[in-house]
């Protein structure tokens, strides 16, 4: 009975310091995850590539669409 008292205590003991470690990881995961969308954000990335000499785009970016040929195979060629 003792025991089994001792090893109750020492699991809720051991769920305790795992759940303080769960709400750690967590806020530093969050605290990561917003670090990480502000240097993802267009600003961000035009100052630290202005530094090395890189500037953004003054013309607009064009769609390049390439039509491909139909070619006429022999099952075509019976229709």
């Amino acid at each position: 009975m003792i025991a089994n008292n001792n090893n109750v205590d020492q699991k809720v003991f051991k769920i305790i310091q795992l759940s303080g470690e769960v709400k750690e990881l967590r806020s530093e995961f969050v605290d990561r995850r917003s670090e990480l969308m502000k240097l993802k954000m267009e600003s961000t990335v035009t100052q630290k590539m202005a530094v090395k000499g890189i500037l953004p785009a003054s013309v607009p970016p064009v769609k390049v669409i390439i039509k491909k040929k139909e070619e006429k195979g022999f099952f075509k060629n019976l229709w």
